[in-house]
């Protein structure tokens, strides 16, 4: 197994994504190789200066050029055909590596997946589905912005694949789907998310019906299915809970003498809580429908988050993720045309 990881892509560029990949090589125990996929001798000079890697399963793919964060991904695409994103899906196409993992322009990533390895047959829309941490859990929000305008069928696929990762990557026996919308009831919203409601309630998943915002982090469902124009807005409203939970948590204690000891006595407590809310735990997003496996790393990952996104791309290929989708959208056609 092999796992290409686009050196160049990030805010902390190439340091934090250098350190990540050492790690996560470590942590494989030979399982898998890491190859960074950027500036050669950039990449070389840094592993020789920093790590001791002898014996460790990593090698390097030269990339020439890199997308910036405020390129357009169409434009940069064409320009920039020697960009370590697009490098790394073209050896991933020629089946060179067995997945993708970046926390680059998320646009670039997504263009060049589809570009160069195209979609899972019967899949109309890939999307982007990211973990949404609560106190029992996580729960899986899909689309988180690949597609901002959705037919039914998009949104009952998305509600297919989530139920699918949340099935082998994190061995649910049976995972709950519920719809985000703006009220239990099955004639709430639009006529979009109406009909996907009956498109859910008619499938083999185990659909639990519309559930709410207040719902997103009860842990009530393990799969939520939206358009990714909603599950964008949710994901950044969740991913600024842990910096507003820390900001309020120091100015309510402030310098009262029992206040910090409570603080003190509490700290094993606040960490643990801190850690549940924290993305690096949970690696990043995967990219499903595309015929290969692609995880979307947050633009300022650390080396503990882009170890944890290999480690996903691994499970994701040992699981056969997109095997199994593949496989039940098969059925799902073989079940709409009588077969």
């Amino acid at each position: 197994m092999r796992i290409a990881i686009d050196a160049m892509g990030g805010d902390y560029a190439p340091d934090a994504i250098i350190h990540g990949g050492v790690e996560a090589a470590r942590a494989g125990k030979g399982e898998y190789e890491v190859v960074f996929v950027g500036d050669e001798a950039v990449v070389q000079s840094y592993l020789s200066r920093h790590f001791r890697i002898h014996e460790l399963p990593i090698s390097v793919v030269h990339a020439s050029q890199k997308i910036e964060m405020g390129e357009s991904p169409t434009t940069a695409l064409k320009k920039k055909p020697d960009a370590s994103i697009v490098v790394a899906m073209e050896i991933h196409k020629k089946g060179d590596v067995d997945a993708v993992v970046s926390a680059g322009h998320t646009g670039a990533a997504m263009a060049s997946a589809l570009l160069r390895l195209g979609r899972i047959k019967g899949v109309r829309r890939p999307a982007i589905g990211s973990l949404i941490p609560h106190g029992q859990g996580v729960s899986f929000l899909t689309d988180v912005g690949a597609n901002v305008d959705c037919r039914p069928m998009d949104l009952l696929q998305f509600g297919i694949m989530g139920q699918i990762y949340m099935k082998y990557v994190y061995n649910l026996k049976n995972p709950r789907v519920g719809l985000l919308n703006i009220g239990e009831e099955r004639g709430k919203g639009n006529d979009v998310v109406q009909e996907a409601y009956d498109l859910l309630a008619e499938s083999q998943l185990n659909f639990v019906g519309n559930i709410e915002g207040r719902d997103v982090m009860g842990g009530n469902v393990d799969v939520i299915v939206a358009d990714g124009f909603v599950g964008n807005v949710v994901l950044k409203f969740a991913e600024s809970f842990n910096g507003v939970y820390s900001k309020t948590l120091k100015r309510k204690i402030g310098k009262k003498v029992f206040s910090n000891l409570g603080a003190f006595l509490l700290k094993p407590t606040f960490n643990r809580l801190r850690r549940i809310y924290d993305y690096e735990e949970y690696g990043g997003a995967p990219l499903l429908g595309i015929n290969g496996v692609c995880v979307i790393c947050h633009g300022s990952s650390t080396p503990r988050a882009i170890k944890n996104g290999i480690l996903e791309a691994s499970t994701m290929i040992k699981q056969r993720v997109n095997q199994r989708i593949s496989q039940e959208l098969i059925g799902m056609r073989r079940e709409t045309n009588g077969e």
